[in-house]
């Protein structure tokens, strides 16, 4: 299927369904652009498969089946270059519970877990989540870019620190860490002896595969491999976040162990429609994901020139992810998220990923609905 087959600019009415993001809302003309799922229909082929194992009647437990197992390596390395051994999967239901099990790992009670800042909530919940201490270093702007302060990540190391957990690509900010960087970061956590736990869910998401490719922080030494848990999943990719599915990479066979053993009793199987999503989307996503791409790509020069024409707010400009991370600290406003929102556009609140004066706008959405929300901002800006 050729990528002109996809619309991306007719969006199924989500108000028709029980959602999160569209229901946040309900019966308030407030156009949701805020948490991480995408108004984009999946990809055809994976509609077509979970209607084909819908039709079958029996929905008993199940287990990841050889053709999935199959599928994910051979997409993994498809997309990252990395040449994964099947015996280093486990299977999740979200990486969500993934880096809350490695925190679960990270020493004992009270020992602590760095990230930088700002982040996602899931982040700075994990720690405290397993009786951790959350230790968030703010990241450092750049000119047209977020960057790793690394002399306050130096400076955060205190004898308690047991794990670094990264995001990348970087969720709200976009950046896709280069190799210099994650080399470092690798360096670092030898140096430190620290875990790794790195959340790769937006990794598919990389809006310029040439110049910033995604590259996976445990394929630049066997020895960062060996202490590192990387988290990836189908659904921000392919935009089936609700049928709870993903996984962990572990090549370290005793690492790999204790993950399992702190899953014992908590964190079961994926769900059997995710699993067939996700070995649709490896299988035969690809030329929707171009597409996407393109469609973002799009959008995000949108989002970029709206911004622009708005007093006091700044952005720099993502990598990865459909996630804009606006600057509105120089705006006047005490609550940007509550002002977009009294003029009819929901937002993320960037208080809540500790940076108080950003918002976090998603822009995979129609580009009639994405315009609709940028001229409601601006005109509330300039009024």
């Amino acid at each position: 299927m050729t990528s002109s087959a996809f619309d991306f600019t007719h969006c199924p009415d989500r108000t028709l369904q029980p959602g999160l993001k569209w229901g946040k809302y309900a019966g308030r003309d407030i156009l949701p652009l805020w948490v991480a799922d995408m108004d984009f229909a999946a990809a055809p082929e994976i509609t077509a498969a979970l209607a084909a194992r819908a039709a079958h009647p029996v929905y008993g437990y199940a287990h990841p089946w050889p053709s999935l197992v199959e599928a994910t390596v051979e997409g993994v390395f498809a997309h990252h270059r990395w040449r994964i051994d099947p015996d280093w999967l486990v299977w999740l239901p979200g990486v969500v519970p993934g880096f809350n099990l490695a925190c679960q790992m990270a020493g004992g009670m009270g020992d602590e877990v760095l990230f930088v800042t700002p982040t996602y909530p899931p982040i700075f919940a994990a720690p405290p989540n397993q009786q951790r201490r959350a230790v968030g270093v703010p990241m450092l702007r750049e000119e047209d870019r977020w960057a790793l302060d690394r002399a306050a990540l130096e400076a955060a190391i205190t004898p308690a620190s047991r794990m670094l957990l990264l995001c990348n690509p970087h969720n709200p900010t976009g950046r896709v860490f280069t190799a210099e960087e994650l080399r470092w970061l690798g360096d670092f956590c030898q140096r430190h002896d620290l875990l790794v736990c790195s959340d790769e869910i937006h990794c598919g998401l990389v809006l310029d595969d040439e110049r910033t490719p995604h590259i996976p922080i445990a394929t630049l030494s066997p020895e960062l491999a060996r202490r590192t848990i990387t988290l990836m999943a189908p659904s921000k990719t392919w935009n089936i976040a609700g049928l709870q599915c993903a996984f962990a990479i572990i090549p370290d066979a005793p690492l790999r162990q204790r993950f399992r053993q702190s899953m014992a009793g908590l964190v079961e199987a994926p769900n059997v429609l995710g699993m067939v999503a996700a070995e649709a989307a490896w299988r035969h996503g690809t030329p929707w994901l171009a597409a996407l791409k393109a469609q973002l790509r799009a959008n995000l020069l949108r989002v970029a020139e709206a911004v622009a024409q708005m007093p006091g707010c700044a952005m720099a400009t993502p990598e990865a992810t459909f996630l804009a991370w606006i600057d509105c600290r120089n705006s006047g406003l005490v609550n940007p998220a509550l002002f977009f929102e009294d003029a009819g556009v929901g937002l993320s609140d960037g208080r809540d990923f500790g940076a108080p004066g950003f918002v976090r706008l998603n822009f995979a959405c129609a580009p009639a609905v994405l315009q609709e929300a940028l001229t409601r901002m601006t005109q509330a800006m300039r009024a």
